[in-house]
């Protein structure tokens, strides 16, 4: 057997950064060369399973295809099993398989410390959910996938991955009372990513657990502003209830007494309806065949001309009503939108559903009951719950909103 054959061990592989391999005992396996790099990223993202011949073609020469690209391949095989060992690579199912397990991908292993920490943050664990997040993080030694012709669109599914554990991480610092050591890193991050809302939101909660009340609401205002312009809707419901806590707890900011004649929202009342700084008087007969005609329907559409008060008035049912919306009351304002495509990415916004999609080859690999489709998502998260939307001022993309 010649020693390019000799098995000694399973190979580690690491495609978080540059692609290396190594034996247990960190003896390095050297990888040469950009076209095998690139198989060995490929192979090792599916590690276990056969990836078919036209496949490993099309990713290991992304745009520049051999003439024989099947040959090519075969080529290319042998040269990973002499460095590799010839039992790492095998001939499966029309392609071939990496002879390795998950846990060998540091990707994979990072995948599962990350979700296994997330989960011990959510039982109320900071602690240990900290120690697995940072044992995760640390596998990353640069940009995901950096040997892969084409990685833009799969390395930033892992990107994504990353900033989830990130985020997830910093969670757990402010549990554990860490709040002034992770504030730098949470401002830097808010900067890169204005709109990411979970990522305002643990900066917020940090500046108040630091004391500078002020300066977290400061955050929320731009917060609201940047959305507001951006994407034409209002914060999260979870950004809005910790901008109600601010409120509540910061005696310079907390009302201290109604409006005359002003008529707030119900207590009771669940989603991101806003208070109503005045009265609403004369429009009973209104509000009560509204209220009936939701009784008996799905859909009902206020009519008429603008400034006749249809956007008041079903607040107004909605506040009277809401008993009858466990799951809450939810206003989409689509004045703002303007490409009907978006309309559907408006109202989960509004609802607090906004998700990001990730795509590119392999996707379907993390992908778990995620809709590529906004209407899809919408449906998914409403399904199972009893809710009123109220879609405002949606003249101008009827189409879109009857669909």
């Amino acid at each position: 057997m010649s020693p390019g054959s000799r098995r000694i061990g399973p190979v580690r592989y690491s495609v978080l950064g540059p692609t290396l391999a190594h034996r247990p005992d960190g003896t390095p396996v050297p990888v040469g060369g950009p076209r095998l790099r690139a198989l060995v990223t490929v192979l090792a993202l599916r590690a276990g399973r056969a990836v078919p011949v036209p496949v490993l073609v099309d990713e290991v020469w992304h745009g520049e295809p051999p003439a024989d690209g099947a040959a090519a391949l075969q080529a290319l095989v042998g040269r990973a099993r002499r460095a590799l060992g010839h039992e790492a690579v095998v001939s499966a199912d029309g392609g071939y398989r990496l002879a390795a397990d998950p846990e060998d991908v540091d990707a994979r292993r990072f995948e599962r410390l990350a979700a296994d920490g997330l989960h011990a943050l959510e039982s109320g664990d900071p602690a240990r959910a900290a120690g697995l997040l940072d044992e995760a993080l640390g596998l990353w030694r640069g940009p995901a996938l950096a040997d892969l012709p084409d990685r833009a669109a799969e390395a930033s599914r892992w990107e994504a991955r990353r900033l989830d554990a990130r985020r997830a991480r910093l969670g757990a610092a402010l549990a554990l009372g860490q709040a002034t050591t992770v504030l730098p890193e949470l401002a830097a991050l808010c900067e890169e990513h204005p709109l990411d809302e979970l990522l305002q939101a643990l900066r917020i909660r940090a500046l108040r657990d630091t004391g500078r009340a002020a300066e977290a609401l400061a955050a929320y205002d731009a917060v609201r502003r940047e959305l507001a312009g951006r994407l034409g809707t209002d914060p999260s419901p979870a950004l809005r209830a910790l901008h109600t806590e601010l409120l509540a707890t910061d005696p310079a900011t907390a009302p201290t007494a109604s409006a005359p004649g002003s008529a707030p929202a119900s207590a009771g009342t669940t989603g991101n309806l806003r208070a109503r700084l005045t009265s609403f008087v004369g429009r009973e007969r209104d509000i009560a065949a509204v209220r009936e005609d939701l009784r008996g329907a799905r859909l009902v559409t206020l009519l008429g001309p603008g400034g006749a008060g249809k956007t008041r008035l079903s607040q107004e049912v909605a506040d009277v009503a809401s008993d009858a919306w466990p799951d809450g009351v939810w206003l989409a304002e689509l004045a703002p939108v303007t490409d009907p495509q978006a309309v559907a990415e408006a109202v989960l916004g509004a609802v607090g559903a906004r998700q990001t999609v990730l795509r590119g080859a392999g996707a379907e690999e993390l992908r778990t009951n995620v809709h590529d489709d906004p209407v899809g998502r919408l449906v998914e998260h409403c399904g199972s719950r009893r809710l009123l939307l109220l879609l405002d001022n949606c003249e101008h993309v009827v189409g879109a909103v009857a669909g």
